[in-house]
């Protein structure tokens, strides 16, 4: 049977228009040759150039999704164009995924740390090279014993001292304080005795400038030497007792008194031990230390005068 080389009016439509372009390319003669070709009913000939058709126009929307795609590949390659500054990794985060958000978390902390510390270690360098900063002042008090030495142990004996100071530390091993020491001694009796008195004492009271050198300034245990001078004062009081005060107990009236202001100086060695604190940075330490105190006080021929003073002051305190 031959195939129809013009369709009816009613199956040629806007579609089919290639269909029949291919149609009239298969000839009769061909047909006739091919044994297996077969047109079977009439039928079949109206629907065969319609599913060519159909054929045609799929491979013609896949060529043109293709030639659409591969057009808006620049588009998408200048979308992810980066800004000035910007960095790579920073352009592909997805806000899904969770492991590239903490990762991005993560990067974020670790520079505000970074800025942080570069902060802070500028702030510490200035603490650091400050010479007037907080974390450099120096304080300490202490309490202890003195003992004579020297020719003044006719005309003064054992008593007792407080001391306090502040200052800077310069670094770990240099330390420059200003004290304030008192020391309370009792006078001898046949002192006392010669001077008319029941009761007697000397007290004096110093103002002096020390430095302190730390021997081993790393470790918990450490030694260090000290010494300074600066103004002395001593006083000399014979006292004897008088009935009574408000609550009837006798009281001890001053009925002689000399006095004198001079200069003085002191040595001495001490033995620190470095408190640990809360996170083992702890700059409070303990202190123990004997000084020897020369004071030029007036020679004994002198009124107010009962030669140069020689002590040897035992002070145990805190300092930081």
């Amino acid at each position: 049977m031959r195939i129809p080389t013009r369709l009816p009016p009613t199956t040629a439509t806007f579609c089919q228009i290639p269909c029949l372009i291919l149609c009239r390319s298969m000839t009769p003669d061909v047909i006739k040759t091919n044994s297996i070709l077969e047109v079977p009913h009439m039928s079949s000939s109206r629907w065969m150039p319609l599913m060519q058709c159909v054929c045609l126009l799929s491979g013609l929307a896949i060529l043109a999704a293709v030639s659409a795609s591969a057009q808006s590949s620049p588009s998408l390659l200048q979308t992810t164009q980066f800004a000035p500054g910007e960095s790579s990794s920073s352009a592909f985060q997805f806000a899904d995924d969770d492991g590239l958000n903490g990762a991005a978390a993560l990067r974020t902390a670790a520079a505000a740390l970074g800025s942080g510390g570069s902060g802070g270690a500028g702030q510490n360098g200035g603490e650091k090279h400050g010479a007037f900063s907080v974390s450099r002042i120096a304080f300490e008090a202490g309490a202890g014993f003195n003992a004579p030495v020297g020719n003044d142990t006719p005309y003064i004996t054992w008593g007792g001292n407080f001391t306090g100071g502040a200052g800077l530390n310069f670094s770990r091993r240099f330390a420059l304080l200003g004290e304030f020491q008192f020391m309370d001694n009792k006078l001898p009796g046949a002192f006392i005795a010669a001077g008319g008195g029941q009761g007697g004492n000397a007290h004096i009271v110093s103002l002096t400038v020390d430095p302190v050198i730390d021997l081993l300034p790393r470790r918990v245990n450490s030694v260090y030497v000290t010494g300074g001078g600066g103004y002395y004062h001593k006083s000399t009081n014979f006292t004897v007792q008088e009935c009574c005060d408000f609550y009837g107990y006798p009281v001890n009236v001053t009925t002689d008194s000399f006095s004198s202001d001079q200069a003085g100086l002191n040595l001495g060695v001490g033995f620190t031990h470095r408190l640990g604190g809360v996170y083992g940075d702890g700059k409070m330490k303990l202190f123990g230390e004997a000084r020897y105190v020369y004071i030029h006080t007036p020679a004994i021929t002198q009124t107010d005068g009962l030669g140069t003073t020689e002590l040897i002051p035992v002070t145990f305190g805190v300092r930081f």
